[in-house]
């Protein structure tokens, strides 16, 4: 991975758990304190989701969520998988499966309490 673009996709990290941060939930990028391959990009409040962020200039939400979907099956608990995307001078997206957006909806408001 270039290096450029390494350091977009940190600043991208960065940005979502600043977002996620004005909105009430503790998050900061894992890399910094395990970066293994298949972890959630975000650490949070809200255990019962995995984040996945993506900063890119072609947007591809169907296989972001299909590595988000593959990267939350690891772990024994299974948390819901959730895309932050957006694109340059664009605003973030947040993308959950219809499935799922019940168990999301209820975890955020529970880590906001």
């Amino acid at each position: 991975m270039p290096v450029n673009s390494r350091a977009k996709g940190a600043r991208g990290e960065l940005e979502a758990a600043l977002l996620l941060r004005q909105l009430g939930i503790e998050a900061r990028r894992s890399v910094q304190y395990s970066g293994f391959t298949g972890d959630a990009d975000l650490l949070t409040s809200c255990a019962a989701m995995h984040f996945e962020v993506k900063f890119s200039e072609r947007l591809s939400p169907y296989a972001y969520m299909e590595q988000a979907v593959r990267d939350a099956s690891k772990p024994q608990r299974k948390p819901a998988p959730v895309v932050l995307m957006r694109s340059s001078h664009q605003p973030w997206l947040v993308m959950v499966r219809a499935s799922d957006w019940v168990a999301v909806s209820e975890a955020l408001i529970a880590s906001r309490l």
